[in-house]
């Protein structure tokens, strides 16, 4: 059984930054460079919408939306996978969830509540 937790949520202000975390767990340390990575978030009462991908080599995706203000990077020794987040802003109040793939397989995080606010 994959696990990801995340971790970094929590509250911050207007153009401040944030650093999310996404461990997986030991039954896929030794191959955890071969899976994609993904950050998703989802506003209230919406749908999940991709943030930012990871692909297993070193390309890095993004939405428009958030272009130039967030950078995915990963540490295939620690297993992690990372969002910063920079010059937030109040419409980045999400939550936030890390997305593993590999041949078919995807696993999910459980989220992590970010939100924006002064």
């Amino acid at each position: 059984q994959v696990q990801l937790v995340e971790s970094g949520g929590g509250l911050v202000q207007p153009g401040g930054s944030l650093r999310l975390s996404c461990a997986a767990s030991r039954s896929i340390f030794s191959i955890f460079s071969l899976y994609t990575m993904r950050w998703y978030r989802q506003p209230p009462g919406r749908h999940r919408e991709l943030v930012a991908t990871f692909d297993n080599g070193s390309t890095t995706n993004y939405a428009v939306s958030v272009k130039g203000r967030f950078t995915i990077s990963r540490d295939n020794a620690k297993s992690t996978v990372y969002l910063q987040m920079y010059n937030r802003e109040p419409e980045d109040t999400d939550v936030y969830y890390c997305h593993a793939s590999l041949a078919g397989l995807n696993y999910w995080g459980q989220g992590t509540q970010v939100t924006v606010s002064s």
